[in-house]
This record gives structure tokens, sequence and C-alpha cells, in this order.
């Protein structure tokens, strides 16, 4: 049998990906404004491709387009994330139960038991950037393992924006030692079938994330940058 290639990234793709992580990594501040001439040079490509990425990424809520200014990437909102954690909590909550009712077997298990193993030893090392990515890896399993395509496509939207946030603020906060025992929680309820534990577990969870983000990008007005 062959295997296919993947196909290469439009310059557009490329674009939304590139900008994205700029964004994400501060190299494009919150506040800042760009020429889109500016950041073709970077990107080393037309200036298509990267009104094309802006207008995408405005979609996001990460930069907004302006009209003969180019774009100004946009700080993070403290009302945006109450109302993007509102809804990941219920659609997250509601995938934790679906999850539990499913009675997966220990192999659909395993990465979402990956991800927690990857939390606690990035935490032991002390990355807290890899524990980040293992964090985003868990809550993109969970919602996989719902099964349900609607919820995925929505969350999908939203984790840009709480990435961001997160980034942000991940070395102000305290060591997430608390939310890993709450992933690890959710997973033992979501292996033995009890959907309405591994939601409250989750719902919980997810409520105190963003009490912290959000009592964060306040205490420091990140989101006034």
């Amino acid at each position: 049998m062959k295997h296919q290639t993947a196909k290469p990234l439009s310059n557009t793709q490329r674009a939304i990906h590139e900008l994205r992580e700029l964004i994400f990594s501060g190299d494009l501040p919150a506040g800042s404004d760009h020429l889109e001439s500016e950041l073709a040079t970077r990107l080393n490509m037309s200036r298509t491709p990267i009104r094309e990425a802006a207008l995408t990424l405005e979609g996001q809520g990460l930069l907004e387009l302006r009209p003969r200014k180019g774009v100004r990437i946009l700080p993070v909102s403290v009302e945006d994330m109450v109302e993007i954690y509102d809804v990941l909590t219920e659609l997250e909550s509601l995938s934790a139960r679906r999850a539990a009712e499913r009675n997966l077997n220990s192999i659909a298990l395993t990465p979402l038991a990956k991800s927690i193993e990857d939390m606690e030893n990035a935490l032991v090392s002390g990355a807290l950037e890899d524990w980040a990515n293992a964090d985003d890896l868990f809550h993109q399993e969970l919602v996989n393992l719902a099964g349900n395509s609607r919820i995925k496509s929505i969350v999908s939207m939203m984790n840009d924006q709480v990435r961001r946030a997160r980034s942000i603020t991940l070395f102000m906060r305290p060591l997430p030692l608390k939310s890993n025992e709450d992933h690890r929680q959710v997973f033992e309820a979501i292996k033995s079938g009890d959907g309405e534990r591994a939601s409250l577990i989750h719902k919980r969870h997810r409520q105190n994330a963003k009490k912290l983000i959000v009592g964060l990008l306040e205490k420091h007005r990140l989101n006034k940058i």
C-alpha cells in the first residue's frame, strides 16, 4: 500500500500558522501595528496571502484589519475570556460525560493518559511550556473522545484565545499541580464509565482555570497592553 505524502501548505496556510506563532510568542505584541508589506517581507511572501491570513485571524479575534493602516494585534479581552471559558466549560464537561458513556477501551484512552503523563513529567522537570503543550493535547483529546464533530468544531474556534491568554500568564501562575490532579480524576472517571463524575470534575476544573486566568489578566492589566 502506498503512503500518501502530506500536501504542502499553501502560502495562505503558512501565513496563518506563522502569524499565529508570532502573536503567541509575543514577537507581534498586543497593541502593535504592522503594515501588510512589512509582514510580507518578514515571512518572505507576497501581500496576498498575508491579507487572506489576516482575514482569518481577525475572525479568530487575534488581530484587527484597519483600512490603509495594516493590522493591529489585539489585546486579550477579559470579557472575551469570560465568555469563551463559559462556553468551553459547558462543552468540554459534556464531552467528558459523553466520553465516559461510550465505554472506551484502554487503546482509545491511551492518548489521554499519555497527555497526563507528559504534564506530570513536565512539572517534575520544571518545563512549563511542555506542560502547556501537553495540557492542550489533553483538552483536545477529551473533545475528540466525545465523538461529536460539532462540539469539536466550536471548541477549535475558541482554543486560540485560551492558548494565548495562558501563554501570557503561564509564568505568573502557581505550579499547576491541582490542574494535573483534576486531569487524572477526569481520566479515571471516564475510564470507569462514570459520566456524571467526569462532567462535574471537569466543570469545576474549567471554572477554576477561568478564575485564575481572568484574575491574572485583570491584576496585571494584561488586557490593556
